[in-house]
């Protein structure tokens, strides 16, 4: 069968698998590899993200301190700090998608990705993973030692292994939709406006900014049907607040949006590719 966004076969062997999964696994493994040997550039890039969690450090100590509660919608102060690093640190991992697929389509190098043995939804999907593990884990460092210094050492205990499982699905999440957008380039000029209403959303609505808790009812519930709180909120929440009753529930929303957005992904790459073979790209 032709292969279109991700590949599908009508009967696929166990050594039929074995062999895709080799090749992604391939294909992530230099990916690490490239990104591993810039980390330097990484760290430099996240001492970005100390000015932003200082400045955030600053508004919550007056915050509560006007306040005067000891807790804010069940955070106390330590608590909001942490959960703005981790929340910082998911956002500033995440690989400006929307600039490769761009450059991709704009100088024809989409149709050397195609000829690849390699379906071109998931040959981007776990580039976008190795980048973006490796920027989260600099990230968490950076972020981590001002946390340390300033609110001094989080009680997680199994928040950590919590947020390692909950990461994945964000990623993947951020990923389709970033996709999604991206692959509008095949109709649009640009798509750098996408992405910034994108990120916007995810700054407010999303809760990177503010845990949903703090948001008023009505806004709360809008949100809790849209797919931007499983990519940073959870996670953080996750991190810091961790509750195995509703891990399992998280997850559930997390690959449910995961698969719908997927198909979505793999709907428009086809719409794309067959404009693309029409107008002989």
């Amino acid at each position: 069968m032709r292969r279109k966004g991700w590949t599908v076969s009508a009967v696929l062997s166990p050594s039929s698998l074995a062999l895709k999964a080799a090749k992604y696994a391939a294909v992530g493994s230099i990916t690490l590899r490239n990104h591993l040997a810039y980390v330097l550039d990484f760290v430099i890039r996240s001492l970005f993200l100390i000015v932003i969690l200082f400045i955030f450090v600053q508004l919550w100590t007056v915050t509560y301190a006007g306040v005067g509660e000891e807790q804010i919608a069940g955070y106390r102060y330590g608590e909001i700090i942490w959960y703005l690093i981790f929340a910082e640190a998911i956002i500033m991992a995440s690989p400006k998608l929307n600039v490769t697929i761009e450059e991709e389509v704009k100088t024809g190098t989409v149709a050397y990705r195609l000829s690849r043995p390699l379906s071109y939804v998931g040959y981007h999907y776990v580039s976008y993973m190795g980048e973006a593990l490796i920027r989260l884990a600099v990230n968490l460092v950076v972020g981590g030692m001002l946390g340390l210094l300033v609110i001094g050492s989080p009680q997680l205990g199994w928040g950590w292994a919590g947020f390692g499982l909950i990461v994945i699905g964000s990623f993947t999440i951020n990923y389709f939709i970033r996709m999604s957008l991206s692959l509008c380039a095949f109709w649009l000029e640009e798509t750098q406006g996408l992405a910034f209403v994108y990120d916007k959303m995810l700054f407010t609505i999303g809760g990177m900014m503010l845990p949903l808790e703090l948001f008023p009812d009505v806004l709360r519930t809008v949100c809790e049907w849209l797919p931007f709180q499983t990519i940073v909120y959870f996670a953080a929440k996750t991190a810091i607040h961790y509750d195995p009753g509703t891990l399992l529930g998280m997850m559930a929303v997390q690959w449910l949006w995961a698969a719908a957005l997927g198909l979505l992904t793999i709907a428009i790459y086809r719409r794309g590719v067959k404009k693309l073979h029409v107008n002989g790209g």
